[in-house]
């Protein structure tokens, strides 16, 4: 048993290998009801003779199954020399681009024939709830961390006409979400042209055909050129043909900068959390091309958009460095606390601060003093049992009224607050440098969120020279006090 690298999520993989070398890939996930999806979907792409791993055996509880092995080289891997040389692919490389182009309609149009999306993870169809989620994302986990001044109401009214726009492009078709060359397999048992398969499936849901384009052809890393986009493209589009009327090449392209311009700003987030906060050195370094890609974008289309004010703010982003740019948290360094400090010397006191789901596990201290605090939230009275919340967390107003009315959440705090308040005041005075709270609840969205959130800025009001890094994990949102 080999235990694989891992990516992105929580889910961890493992290649079991018998004495004639035949082998299966094992997966053990976090969250049964994303096994259920992926599971669900496999097994239907399959049945529509869809290039995807085959789902050999799942348990009882489907928190873990057995799929095919496909090897380990990615489409990512395959193109690795043309991505180092900045993006002059081989003609071998190209052509292993179009035939993954010329794959993925089958994905979105046949594999969303007789597909139940209610089983879908974590909702059924691309919506304005979520476009709103990602963009959110965004400015509070890369935008903010810019340093650049902007008016939240102005920007949230763009937000929501753009979130508009890309909804009302709505078709009966797959969006596979997570559409990139690190999710498509090329099976070494077979030749390329006929062994490319598609995994990491299990967040797709209805939604429009462009994303998963955007998706593809902007990846930052990738650093594809504009001559090879617009191939690849074509590709694409005579291919689509084959399944339904497209809309006129004009307005196609049209929609198409419309879901480039909101993926951006996804990944944008997603390196922003992931790099900054967590430190990651891949999603960092995949900064600077996702700004180029930005400058590209935006700079022909910023008079007379319909998102003045986001342009704005975007043209102001493009425009800076990467090395301009803030760190969304102070670096801190993994080795144990020492006590006291040198005469002066500043030893300045970190404290971090989570909401966590327990379902998903309690956040890791990645500063190596072991973890600090964890406070369970779930004695307290849960919004979450009532209908009118259940899309609301912690941080909106009707959720904090219910908390605060009803009074459990506050005695709870102020209990920690007494503990949180002796502590800081003496990790200062003994020059210690990281401490760490956590507050976990049933799923990391209305009490673990609410706690979080006022002993972050209660430590920061009673304790000003102290850094407040503040993470709402399972609401992908971070921020530094």
């Amino acid at each position: 048993m080999e235990k694989l690298p891992g990516a992105g999520s929580n889910r961890v993989y493992y290649r079991l290998t018998d004495a004639e070398g035949r082998s299966v890939i094992g997966c053990i996930g976090t969250s049964r009801e994303e096994n259920h999806a992926f599971v669900t979907l496999a097994r239907h792409f399959h049945s529509r003779g869809l290039p995807v791993p085959q789902v050999l055996a799942v348990s009882n509880n489907e928190v873990r199954y057995l799929q095919t092995d496909l090897g380990s080289t990615s489409l990512f891997d395959a193109l690795r020399q043309g991505r180092e040389a900045g993006g002059h692919y081989s003609e071998e490389e190209k052509e292993l681009l179009r035939h993954t182009i010329r794959l993925l309609p089958r994905i979105q149009f046949e594999g969303a024939h007789g597909l139940d999306f209610s089983v879908c993870y974590p909702q059924p169809q691309f919506d304005e709830t979520g476009v709103m989620f990602d963009l959110n994302y965004f400015k509070y986990c890369y935008l903010k961390a810019t340093g650049i001044d902007f008016h939240e109401l102005r920007l949230e009214e763009d937000f929501r006409r753009l979130a508009h726009d890309l909804t009302n492009l709505q078709g009966d078709t797959f969006l596979y979400r997570d559409f990139q060359a690190r999710n498509v397999m090329i099976d070494s048992f077979l030749s390329p042209r006929r062994g490319l398969f598609f995994i990491d499936f299990q967040g797709g849901r209805r939604g429009p055909v462009y994303y998963d384009l955007a998706s593809f052809l902007w990846q930052a890393s990738a650093r594809y050129p504009q001559e090879l986009r617009q191939e690849l493209l074509d590709v694409y589009y005579a291919e689509a043909q084959r399944y339904t009327q497209m809309p006129p090449r004009d307005e196609f392209d049209s929609r198409l900068r419309l879901f480039v311009l909101f993926r951006l700003m996804q990944v944008l987030g997603a390196y922003g959390f992931r790099g900054y906060f967590e430190r990651k050195q891949h999603f960092i370094d995949s900064i600077p091309p996702a700004l180029q890609n930005l400058r590209e974008l935006i700079l022909p289309v910023r008079e007379g958009s319909s998102y003045p004010y986001l342009m704005e703010v975007l043209g102001r982003l493009a425009s800076q460095q990467s090395s301009d740019l803030l760190t969304l948290t102070p670096p801190i360094s993994p080795v144990p606390h020492k006590e006291g400090k040198k005469e002066g010397m500043e030893c300045p006191l970190v404290v971090r601060i989570f909401s966590f789901s327990y379902k998903k596990g309690i956040p890791q201290d990645e500063s190596g003093n072991g973890g600090g605090y964890v406070f369970d939230c779930r004695s307290t009275h849960n919004p979450g049992r009532y209908e009118q919340y259940k899309q609301m967390t912690g941080l909106d107003a009707p959720v904090i009224k219910f908390l605060e009315d009803d009074g459990e959440i506050l005695t709870f705090l102020d209990s920690v607050y007494k503990l949180a308040d002796a502590h800081v005041a003496r990790y200062i005075e003994r020059g210690f440098t990281s401490l760490m709270f956590s507050f976990g609840c049933t799923g990391g969205q209305h009490r673990s969120v609410y706690s979080a959130q006022h002993l972050a800025e209660h430590i920061h009001k009673k304790f000003p020279g102290v850094t407040v890094c503040l993470c709402h994990r399972e609401q992908g949102i971070a921020q530094s006090l």
